[in-house]
Order: structure tokens, then C-alpha cells, then sequence
């Protein structure tokens, strides 16, 4: 008798039946979100799932497909540059509008590029896993992925599924040694949503680290220059946009000054963007806000971050990832505390950190994995709820 557990179906389909399920629940959880949603809801009291899988940043998505991008800045009665097209890149918008066109709705496409851009996701976090770790292990890195807090992103119009198959895909290219594929997924990465800077980032980590291995893993002179071309094309990327706004607005600071619209918020109108001087204000305000002192804000930055580093170099879980996982979560880490001015939607921001799932997965207790698991869920309808049910307060935004 064939035997049918799980266990011996084929990885595409396991993996299918585990995001399917996820998705399900998640759709439930978005479904009750619309049905909680008030009169003092962004989303207001009719809201309907249409309406939170296109809320928030996917308007802006939308509002590209359909208007492209400003040659004359939008700005305020001080003169100061709003909030626009040009703080969210292209390939997601259009393909979405690719695939929305064959059904009428560029929202539909939206959902079904995420939908079907999650399920390779998750495909390819698998396999790169399974790189480092046996296949159980990497089946449950999945499981929590697909299940984990931020799981609502696979529905909506962000570009967030997207980037994560891109970048799974060209984390598995590197620890494969296919360094040809990150010519093709570079460039996609960049200009689907920021962050390829971290990539180019992890690619210079990466080649000194080969550097110093390379006698008991030898290191080619192809694919030194495999490594350093991609790592330039990276950097290049990375800023390319901010010249292309630059000329098409005629306006040098249109992209930087177009990300600070949205930091104005919390620092004021005379904010100025400064490498890494955003965590530390960010300290100061919210510990300032909760009473606490900005010193305490300063103290706990601080050991926020030699932890982050701790683990990433000392954990065993972290460790049996291999170095290609844990120099990407290190330069991504490095990235967000460089630009990032930290508010609610750093949960969202931290979601490329997900191949270190398989550190958590590793533990083979059934009693650990299932409290993960509830754990995740549990967070992804805190999630929901606060940025989707209740979502109009300034830490309520995803």
C-alpha cells in the first residue's frame, strides 16, 4: 500500500497544502478586522475585505499603475515636499496592472501577484533551508513563515511578497554559487521596493568572508569578480533611483526629501536625513513619550543592538544557517538602523529578516514548535487588528 503521508508528498504540493491553510486563516482574520472596523477606523465602519487588502501604501501602488510618476513635486502650504509616487518603486505597480488588466480590477492583480509571489516565497525559503537543515526542520521554517505575524502582507497590495521571493531567490543564488542569477534579480530587487543597498552590503561581507575561507573553501577568480561586479550593480542600483527622480523632477533631493514627507511626522518640519541618526532619535522620543528619558531610550538601543549582534554571530540555531544567512541578517540589520526612523511599521521592515525562521524551527520539541506556531498567529491577529481594524492612530500604521 503507497504510503500518503505528508512526509513523502512532493515539496511543491506540501508546501502549497501549508500556505493554502495559512491563507485561509489569514482571510478569516482580515475578514473579522473589516467586520470590527468603526466609524474612527481609517477603513471606517463599512469597510469590506476589498478595502483593507487595498489599503494603506497599496493605494499608492495603485495610484503609480494608474497616474505613473510626478515631474512636478506635490508640496505644502510651507513649501516642503508631500507625499508622493516616488517613495515606492515601479515593478510592482505595473506588474500588477499587467496582471490586473486581464480582470478588470488592477487591485485583483495586486492580490494575485502577492498571493502567487508568497507561495514561491515560500518555496524557495524551503529550499535554501534545506541547504543547512534537514527537511523537517525547513518544512516548519515555512510553517512559521507562512503563518507568521506579518503573514497578512501575502493578501494585500504591498510589494513585500514580491521582494521576498526575489530575495530568497538570490540568497539561494549565492549560497549555490549562481552568481549569474543575481544580474537579473538585482536589478528587480532594486526597483521593487528599497533595500537592495543591504544586498550590496551583504555581498562585500560576503566576499571578505570568502576571502578569509578560502583555503579550506576555495574561491575562484571568477567568482571574485562574480561577487564584486554584482556588489557594484547593487550599489549602483540602489541609488540609481534617487537620480532618476532627480532628473525627472529636476529636483536633485526629490526622493530623499520624498521619504522625509513621511518622517516629518515624528521629527517636525526642520528633519533632515542623517545615516543613522534615526533609531536615535527615535530613542529618545518614544522612551520620552512613555516616560521613561531619552537616556534609558539611548541604554536600551544600545543593548538592542549588541544582542541582534550576539545572536547573529554566537547563537547554534542562528549559526547552523550558515554564513550567507546570517551576513544578509546583519547587513539588513546595519540598513534599517543607516535609514530607517522607527515607528510602527518597523514590524513590516524587519519581514526580509525571515530566513532566520530557521533558527526558531530548528528546536525539534513538538510542545516548542507548537507554541511558536500559536504564538505567530496570535501575533499576526494583534497585526491586523491594530493596523487594519483599528488603524487611523500614528502607531497604527503598517
Amino acid at each position: 500500500m503507497a504510503d500518503l503521508s505528508p512526509a513523502r508528498w512532493p515539496v511543491a504540493a506540501r508546501i502549497a497544502v501549508i500556505y493554502l491553510a495559512a491563507r485561509v486563516v489569514t482571510t478569516g482574520f482580515l475578514l473579522l478586522a473589516a467586520e470590527l472596523s468603526t466609524p474612527a477606523s481609517r477603513f471606517g465602519a463599512d469597510a469590506d475585505l476589498a478595502a483593507l487588502l487595498g489599503g494603506w501604501d497599496a493605494q499608492w501602488y495603485g495610484y503609480i499603475a494608474w497616474a505613473g510618476y510626478p515631474s512636478e513635486l506635490p508640496r505644502t502650504d510651507e513649501g516642503l515636499i508631500a507625499e508622493n509616487q516616488w517613495a515606492f518603486m515601479p515593478v510592482y505597480a505595473y506588474l500588477a496592472a499587467g496582471v490586473g488588466a486581464l480582470f478588470g480590477s488592477w487591485l485583483t492583480g495586486a492580490v494575485i501577484v502577492s498571493l502567487v509571489a508568497g507561495y514561491g516565497a515560500c518555496l524557495i525559503l524551503h529550499r535554501l533551508l534545506r541547504e543547512r537543515l534537514d527537511d523537517t526542520a525547513a518544512t516548519w521554517a515555512v510553517v512559521f513563515f507562512a503563518c507568521a505575524p506579518l503573514a497578512a502582507l501575502f493578501h494585500v497590495g504591498y510589494a513585500e511578497s514580491l521582494f521576498l521571493l526575489l530575495l530568497f531567490l538570490a540568497l539561494w543564488a549565492v549560497v549555490r554559487r549562481k552568481f549569474v542569477w543575481l544580474y537579473a534579480l538585482i536589478p528587480l530587487m532594486g526597483y521593487t521596493r528599497p533595500g537592495v543597498l543591504a544586498f550590496a552590503l551583504f555581498l562585500g561581507l560576503y566576499g571578505i568572508h570568502r576571502w578569509f575561507t578560502r583555503r579550506r573553501d576555495p574561491l575562484p577568480r571568477l567568482q571574485i569578480v562574480h561577487i564584486v561586479v554584482a556588489g557594484m550593480l547593487a550599489v549602483v542600483i540602489g541609488f540609481s533611483w534617487q537620480v532618476i527622480a532627480g532628473v525627472v523632477t529636476g529636483d536633485p533631493a526629490a526622493y530623499l526629501e520624498t521619504e522625509l514627507a513621511w518622517r516629518r511626522g515624528w521629527v517636525g518640519a526642520d528633519g533632515h536625513f542623517v545615516p543613522f541618526a534615526g533609531f536615535i532619535e527615535a530613542a529618545a522620543m518614544w522612551f520620552g513619550l512613555w516616560g521613561l528619558g531619552p537616556v534609558l531610550g539611548y541604554v536600551a538601543l544600545a543593548f538592542g543592538v549588541a544582542g541582534i549582534a550576539a545572536l547573529l554571530a554566537f547563537a547554534p540555531p542562528v549559526r547552523r544557517l550558515g554564513p550567507e544567512i546570517r551576513l544578509w541578517s546583519a547587513s539588513y540589520v546595519v540598513y534599517l538602523l543607516a535609514v530607517f526612523f522607527p515607528q510602527s511599521s518597523i514590524f513590516r521592515l524587519l519581514v526580509p529578516l525571515s530566513p532566520l525562521w530557521g533558527a526558531v524551527a530548528v528546536p525539534r520539541s513538538p510542545w516548542w514548535r507548537a507554541g511558536v506556531l500559536v504564538a505567530s498567529l496570535a501575533g499576526q491577529w494583534w497585526w491586523i487588528y491594530n493596523m487594519y481594524a483599528l488603524g487611523n492612530t500614528y502607531w497604527q500604521i503598517p
